[in-house]
């Protein structure tokens, strides 16, 4: 498992919208745009809602552990199944997490493994 930086803030809609304007200009002037990976939301009360308490306790155990399957990430956090595969859908929606699928469809999140990014 590899787990990577990312950069997590909160930064407005026009924020946002200047550093992409400023990328713009550095690339028609042929600069190199800079390259800033990270994850943003527009208030405190959002940043809440996406990251709770549980999900950076997944994080957390996602980076110690290692868990290799989705059944083993329930267990080391004594939660249910369900709950895991809700909030582990939400932080890879966000690209915090990424999840190895097995081969087998049945067995999707029994056969998989963890990124924490």
């Amino acid at each position: 498992m590899k787990v990577k930086k990312v950069k997590i803030g909160i930064k407005s809609v026009r924020e946002a919208l200047k550093d992409f304007v400023a990328a713009g200009t550095a690339i028609e002037r042929g600069e190199k745009a800079k390259k800033e990976k990270g994850v943003y939301f527009e208030s405190i009360e959002g940043f809440r809602k996406a990251l709770t308490p549980r999900r950076l306790e997944l994080l957390h155990l996602i980076k110690e552990k290692h868990p290799k399957s989705l059944q083993e990430l329930s267990r080391l956090a004594k939660r249910d199944i369900k709950s895991i595969v809700t909030d582990i859908k939400i932080l890879e929606s966000l690209d915090l997490v990424d999840v190895e699928r097995g081969k087998r469809p049945r067995r999707v999140y029994a056969g998989s493994s963890l990124r924490c990014h």
